[in-house]
């Protein structure tokens, strides 16, 4: 005896009363009496010897419409999908008009089993039924979208080879993919263990053998592992912050927060609760931190969202508090779940994994690019056969944009959620990125020193990046974005400011990063620096809006140093004659000078002088060289 379920009562309400009511067939037919115990039996939950009765009257008469509805109702009691969409095929090619909710229920059957073309025609014309209750034409409207979606998307595929990272990486439970290293070489992940003594989430580090060979995954290990549930790390772009998410613990606000550890050497410090205002009563999890330094996209289902999980942003102000969180709004954020973000470190293409945005599967991967005015592009289903039906859940992308990384649930895998790498198509492909590295130290006794970056978009004024140097090693790492001219700028308490300028072309890659060791010289009477970032127009003394953040890093160490004099100093190449150089040196130093007045600085703590080409730095051979002899400098003069 096989019992009828409690959801059979859908099904029950919509085919008995029309099966009384319109019986095609005489009432004392053979195929009316199998029909009839059929239903008895039904009614009385005994499923099975239901069918045996319905296929007797299907032998008797194959075009009984009656027992095909009912066989159709059977088979999806017994979720037997197949042949449910055959019986009520069957039904409705006798007579679309007998009931027509069965075309509804037939076109949801092969919605489920992905029978796109046949779903869309029969929710077209169920559409049309004039007695369709709305809550049925809203679901056959949003799975017609679907539907039509899906269809084109495996018609047209994108150019894409996934492939399994292999049982280094993944395993037999789940494994989520979160972060790797600018370098292409350390991947970090989550892994959530199903079976065994072991049973909590942990991350866990893979370290690259070759393009497509990852080592045996290692646990990161204590503080950041705990006995704990650890999940969804990042690490900030300069690899000084791991961010995460935990659960219940002590010092926790809710249910999960978020927490951060700062880099110390070669091991990560003790996590901190990042606080009340990014964390709340409610679920905070996986963080995304930016390149510019500042901005935390993470997921939290607090009151205010647009569904049950949104993407919400907060940034970290310059006093170190973190500012009330900004849901991203209804373009990124659905009624349904968003989950995943990745901000890649060109600081403009968000990717993350939705349920809400019409996709493949139970959750699909989008990206979208954040415009000048701030605002997010509509999302963009990145397509098939990277989203599936299965759940599409994390994706990373490093920087050169060459590749992806994602966590799928397909079933031709290791385990229940495994990591896989794709290249990725040019339409879905972030800014490529750079980086710069190397270390800062003391110009004089050699010390590792902990000094902050700052990267400008020289054309916009835009803070592209901010970092900080490991205190310990006095390393740096800074994710530059191609295709731009850019300012950096190095200071620290103590010591004159370091700045360099430098442009890198939209072919720039990783595998060319920057390579720059920083000397800080400490502030003291006769050390020298140059202005690198000041600019003029051509013969001219005018300064070019260009030169707006040196001149503010050069007015802060003075406000810093109340007790600093300094000279100014102006020099040209050699082309023209030596008088003009000399005016023109002079003028350009001068046109620094009144600046600085007009931000009120001191005058008694100012001077300038014009030197021509008098005192060059390069040959005047090269354009090169004469560049380098186009300079200002500043000398101290005093210190109190």
């Amino acid at each position: 005896m096989h019992k009828i379920p409690n959801f059979s009562l859908f099904f029950l309400s919509l085919l008995l009363i029309p099966v009384m009511l319109f019986a095609q067939s005489k009432p004392n037919s053979k195929e009316a009496k199998f029909h009839r115990k059929a239903l008895a039996y039904y009614n009385a939950s005994a499923i099975d010897e239901a069918l045996d009765e319905v296929k007797k009257a299907l032998k008797a008469n194959p075009e009984y419409i009656e027992s095909w509805l009912l066989a159709g109702d059977i088979y999806s009691l017994k979720a037997d999908k197949p042949q449910a969409i055959h019986a009520y095929s069957k039904a409705i090619s006798i007579d679309h008009n007998f009931f027509p909710p069965a075309v509804y229920i037939l076109a949801n059957l092969q919605f489920e089993e992905s029978l796109y073309a046949d779903c869309i025609r029969n929710y077209e014309w169920y559409l049309q039924y004039p007695n369709a209750r709305q809550a049925e034409k809203n679901k056959s409207l949003k799975n017609l979208t679907t539907a039509r979606f899906r269809l084109d998307a495996i018609r047209n595929p994108v150019s894409v080879k996934p492939v399994n990272l292999g049982s280094n990486v993944n395993t037999a439970g789940y494994e989520f993919v979160n972060y790797i290293s600018p370098d292409a070489e350390h991947l970090y992940f989550t892994r959530r263990f199903t079976s065994g003594q072991i049973r909590d989430e942990n991350f866990f580090v893979s370290d690259r053998i070759n393009d497509t060979t990852w080592q045996l995954s290692r646990e990161l290990g204590p503080p950041v592992n705990t006995p704990g549930d650890e999940g969804a790390l990042c690490i900030s772009p300069d690899g000084q912050y791991l961010f995460y998410s935990a659960c219940n613990r002590p010092d926790g606000y809710g249910s999960c927060d978020l927490f951060a550890a700062r880099r110390e050497g070669n091991r990560w410090g003790e996590p901190q609760n990042l606080g009340p205002v990014v964390n709340s009563s409610y679920w905070e999890s996986q963080p995304s931190f930016a390149s510019d330094g500042r901005s935390l996209y993470f997921v939290s289902n607090r009151p205010g969202g647009q569904g049950s999980s949104d993407i919400w942003l907060s940034r970290l102000g310059s006093d170190g508090n973190w500012s009330e969180p900004v849901n991203l709004g209804s373009t990124i954020n659905t009624p349904e779940s968003e989950r995943g973000p990745f901000i890649h470190p060109d600081g403009q293409t968000l990717y993350f994994s939705s349920k809400g945005h019409t996709g493949m599967g139970e959750g699909d991967i989008f990206f979208s690019k954040k415009g000048q005015d701030g605002n997010w592009t509509e999302p963009v289903n990145i397509g098939f056969p990277l989203n599936t039906e299965a759940d599409e859940v994390t994706f990373i992308v490093d920087n050169a944009g060459k590749y992806a990384y994602y966590s799928s649930a397909i079933t031709d895998g290791f385990g229940l959620q495994d990591i896989y790498r794709v290249n990725l198509p040019e339409n879905v492909k972030p800014m490529p990125v750079s980086y710069m590295k190397g270390i800062v130290s003391d110009s004089l006794s050699g010390k590792y020193l902990s000094a902050s970056f700052v990267l400008t978009d020289l054309e916009t004024g835009n803070l592209v990046a901010q970092s900080q140097s490991d205190p310990l090693t006095g390393a740096f790492l800074i994710c530059i974005p191609s295709g731009k001219e850019y300012a950096l700028a190095v200071e620290k308490p103590g010591y004159l400011f370091y700045s360099v300028h430098f442009a890198l072309e939209e072919t720039s890659g990783i595998k060319e990063p920057y390579l720059k060791n920083v000397l800080l010289k400490p502030i003291r009477e006769g050390e020298s620096i140059v202005l690198r970032n000041i600019f003029f127009e051509t013969d001219s003394s005018r300064l070019l809006p260009e030169s707006e953040t040196e001149l503010a890093s050069l007015v802060s160490l003075l406000k810093r140093n109340a007790g600093l004099k300094i000279e100014i100093s102006g020099h040209t190449d050699n082309s023209g004659s030596e008088a003009y150089n000399q005016q023109l040196s002079t003028n350009r130093a001068k046109a620094v000078y009144d600046y600085l007045i007009g931000k009120g600085i001191a005058p008694l703590r100012l001077t300038y002088k014009g030197f021509g080409a008098d005192k060059p730095v390069a040959e005047n051979a090269t354009p090169e060289g004469k560049a380098l002899n186009r300079r200002t400098e500043f000398k101290v003069v005093g210190v109190k």
